[in-house]
């Protein structure tokens, strides 16, 4: 099985975090294919930034087309998703959908603690979309400034922890998601001081990546993410046109069009 994990964001000190966690996660015979997006900004904090985003993820899916059993787009908010799951045949998941799934398989009602206050209205818009806004028992942050982005675990790891803490205690938690990139890993160091479960979003998005493909439950050929229709494209790069190209003439899209009508 071949995974690749994309990290939104431009910067490779965390990417590394997420490789190092993302190893530590893999099953054997998992290969992890770990790579940056080639523009955008330093943190994703808001909605366009996002917005940003999705279009650099969507290039280095493209361009890996046809050589990944499927994805894991590792930055919390998940850009691009649920848009991502239509440019290709094989499983697109995001961080933030995976540790939602995982921590409700924990618990009743979740937390979410995030690196920055800009960041929690996203956030809340994340959550409502997959399904989970009324399991949401609170999004609490750091109010400080961050400084380097690739240190925020040895920079807050206190006060991330005391966050989690009154997460359980005064929102009633069941469990805890130490939310983005940059805390791959932390909760493996600072679990036995939370009371409650503490899911990390690249260790649940790489095994539930692995889950989901082992699956094998085909591709999306109809229903709301099936591929684009087909129409005149300009400015495209060569693998984004390649990569729709070849999602809109494969062979079930053409079966599915003739039988039943379905414009693809």
């Amino acid at each position: 099985m071949k995974l690749l994990v994309v990290n939104p964001n431009i910067s490779h000190d965390v990417t590394e975090l997420i490789r190092a966690e993302a190893e530590r996660s893999a099953t054997p015979g998992t290969e992890l294919i770990v790579d940056t997006a080639g523009y955008g900004v330093e943190y994703i904090e808001t909605r366009f930034e996002s917005l940003i985003a999705a279009g650099a993820v969507a290039e280095l899916i493209a361009e890996h087309r046809g050589t990944v059993d499927g994805v894991l787009v590792a930055a919390f908010g998940d850009p691009g998703l649920p848009a991502l799951k239509e440019l290709v045949n094989v499983p697109v998941i995001g961080i933030t959908e995976a540790a939602l799934c995982a921590a409700a398989l924990q618990g009743q009602r979740m937390s979410i603690i995030a690196i920055s206050d800009r960041i929690r209205a996203w956030y809340r818009d994340c959550v409502e979309q997959f399904g989970f806004g009324q399991r949401l028992a609170s999004i609490r942050s750091i109010k400080q400034v961050l400084g380097n982005i690739g240190t925020v675990q040895d920079d807050f790891g206190p006060t991330l922890v005391e966050l989690a803490r009154l997460a359980v205690a005064e929102d009633g938690a069941d469990v805890v998601i130490l939310a983005g990139a940059p805390l791959a890993g932390l909760a493996r160091d600072v679990a036995s001081d939370i009371p409650v479960p503490v899911v990390d979003g690249i260790g649940a998005g790489i095994r539930l990546a692995e889950a989901v493909i082992g699956l094998r439950s085909g591709p999306h050929r109809a229903g709301s993410f099936a591929p684009p229709p087909p129409k005149r494209r300009d400015g495209l790069s060569p693998a984004m046109n390649a990569a729709l190209d070849a999602v809109q003439i494969s062979p079930l899209a053409k079966t599915l069009t003739h039988t039943e009508g379905v414009v693809l």
